[in-house]
């Protein structure tokens, strides 16, 4: 039997490659050699597995990333570091999932308000790190605005941006708005 997390990651992995339509209990019980009371097991559903996926995705992708930041120190600098490496080391695997939860969330009232959630929560965490490197209260809604949508926007271009550029954009976008 597949554990909880399991079955998750496998959702993960269909809906980043095929989409959110592909995500089905049938396709699940397949991926996984596992048969639907297996699934049954751990969900109230196809809806309560989609809620528990995106429990899963907010931990994984946004929780997870804050929780390793923080740990790196109580210094600004320290943290914003350590975000980008851990951002800049999960931006391959997560560009596409990030889109494809993107796509979900313009089809769903529910995805949408949970897409909504997360973008606020990375957002407000991005403006406290800016005012822990010194910057301007009056610019930190702006300057987190800024940082985030570098991400947003290059999990949108095609082809790709290789994680060693959105590096050195990071590093020009913090050089030039520096607060100290």
């Amino acid at each position: 039997m597949a554990s909880k997390r399991e079955w998750l990651e496998a959702g993960l992995a269909i809906a980043t490659r095929d989409g959110i339509r592909a995500l089905t209990i049938e396709r699940l019980c397949a991926g996984l050699g596992l048969t639907k009371g297996s699934f049954y097991h751990h969900f109230k559903g196809i809806r309560g597995y989609k809620s528990d996926l995106l429990a899963h995705i907010e931990a994984e992708h946004t929780g997870r990333l804050i929780d390793g930041a923080e740990a790196a120190g109580a210094d600004g600098h320290d943290k914003i570091q350590r975000l980008l490496d851990l951002v800049l080391e999960a931006h391959t695997a997560s560009r596409d999932l990030e889109a494809a939860v993107r796509a979900w969330a313009r089809q769903d009232d529910d995805v949408r308000a949970f897409q909504e959630r997360v973008d606020r929560t990375r957002i407000d965490y991005l403006r406290a790190l800016w005012l822990e490197l010194g910057g301007r209260p009056d610019e930190a809604e702006a300057m987190a605005m800024l940082l985030y949508l570098i991400l947003v926007g290059a999990q949108q271009v095609v082809p790709p941006v290789p994680a060693e550029d959105l590096r050195g954009v990071y590093a020009l976008a913090l050089r030039s708005a520096s607060p100290r």
